[in-house]
């Protein structure tokens, strides 16, 4: 279709998923700060003033990480969210901890010469996608973007105390018109949060309405009866007072929005052992790189894995009808420029630090490369190498 519309969503920081995500990555950054080598899969649950941790850990260097300390670190992601409501406060929730060691079976095949192969095998089966496409700067879906920027600039004005009325509880969704399979302008806007009893819905529609003219290209802003603010006319109880929080269900807010497919496979709590999630970041670094490099327009990117064996077992690249060469071409280039075993990964991308935290809330795609590693999978430094591999 080159005429269509394309809706994405995003979901804020005290969104009760969102808080789970950022108390697990938070968790097996804890992890990596004493290990870089410790295996982590560590799952959260949120309700009612409660927070359930559970999961298998494993450090290789006698280092300790105490269940104390995990509650503790689980306190201080609610705390810096800013959750001090009756239903859920980060003083007075209870958190059980229910980590323990790594099963041995699973141990052994994602360790170096301990598994049926000599390479560190990839920490389970599966397969991955990245994507990428020069219709934003960031190289991503637009859809997505701007409804990130919706809900983040919405936390930022409640954590500055610009918007006192906002409560962390958020959602934007966006749908945009597309024609020759670009952008051209917004159809609808839908922003939900969570507020204080005193705010009225005209208040918060005015308060929500420069937010969102500023995140959208000029002109672009949605007719008044396709702007939604609160449409329910009230969102007082939220987080997970108002609705149970897991980590993990919001992977396609941690990803393309819906405009790529998508393995299945959460990133959060998982260390970078676990194909589901260093694979991801090296599939969106290629195909944010072939992009960049002007070989398409839009390109994914997929990879298989078995769990213990090091080698990828396919790669496949679409560039729907955009690319400027051949995909067999563009695939046979990318295996030559990047490494895809999952130590080639971690250790091309860097992601034995601890830099997880920061991606548990308004995606992991789409963001500036930091100084100390984080998101290293923006880079866009195989531009030259890529071009020359064609």
């Amino acid at each position: 279709m080159k005429t269509y519309e394309f809706t994405s969503e995003s979901v804020s920081e005290g969104h009760p998923d969102k808080v789970c995500d950022q108390i697990s990555d938070t968790i097996v950054d804890l992890f990596l700060s004493k290990d870089p080598t410790a295996k982590v899969a560590v799952e959260t649950l949120t309700t009612t003033n409660r927070v359930v941790l559970a999961g298998e850990v494993r450090t290789n260097n006698g280092a300790v990480v105490e269940a104390e300390e995990m509650i503790q670190a689980a306190r201080d992601v609610v705390k810096r969210i800013g959750y001090e409501q009756d239903g859920f406060h980060w003083e007075k929730m209870a958190v059980e901890c229910h980590v323990h060691a790594q099963s041995a079976e699973i141990a052994q095949g994602v360790e170096a010469g301990e598994g049926l192969y000599k390479e560190e095998g990839a920490g389970d089966q599966g397969i991955m996608f990245g994507y990428a496409t020069n219709e934003t700067p960031e190289l991503m879906p637009a859809p997505l973007i701007y409804a990130h920027q919706n809900v983040k600039q919405m936390a930022d004005l409640r954590h500055s105390g610009g918007r006192p009325e906002f409560e962390p509880d958020a959602k934007s969704q966006v749908t945009l018109a597309y024609e020759g399979g670009k952008p051209v302008g917004v159809n609808a806007v839908v922003v939900s949060t969570q507020h204080k009893d005193s705010a009225t819905l005209e208040e918060l529609r005015e308060h929500v309405r420069p937010i969102v003219a500023s995140v959208l290209p000029n002109g672009w802003f949605p007719p008044e009866d396709k702007f939604f603010v609160n449409p329910t006319g009230r969102f007082v109880i939220g987080g997970p007072d108002g609705d149970a929080g897991l980590t993990g269900r919001k992977i396609i807010v941690d990803t393309y929005g819906g405009a790529s497919r998508h393995g299945g496979g959460a990133f959060s709590g998982k260390d970078p052992s676990k194909v589901d999630r260093s694979a991801a970041y090296a599939t969106r670094y290629l195909a944010k790189n072939v992009v960049a490099a002007g070989l398409a327009d839009c390109c994914e990117i997929q990879v298989s894995y078995a769990i213990g064996y090091p080698e990828p077992l396919s790669i496949y690249v679409d560039t729907f009808g955009t690319g400027n060469e051949d995909e067999t071409r563009i695939a046979e280039a990318v295996r030559k420029v990047f490494t895809l075993t999952p130590r080639g990964i971690r250790e091309g991308l860097g992601l034995a630090a601890p830099i997880y935290a920061p991606t548990a809330a308004y995606g992991h795609f789409g963001r500036t490369p930091g100084e100390d590693g984080s998101f290293s999978w923006e880079r866009t430094d195989l531009v030259e190498k890529l071009k020359a591999a064609i």
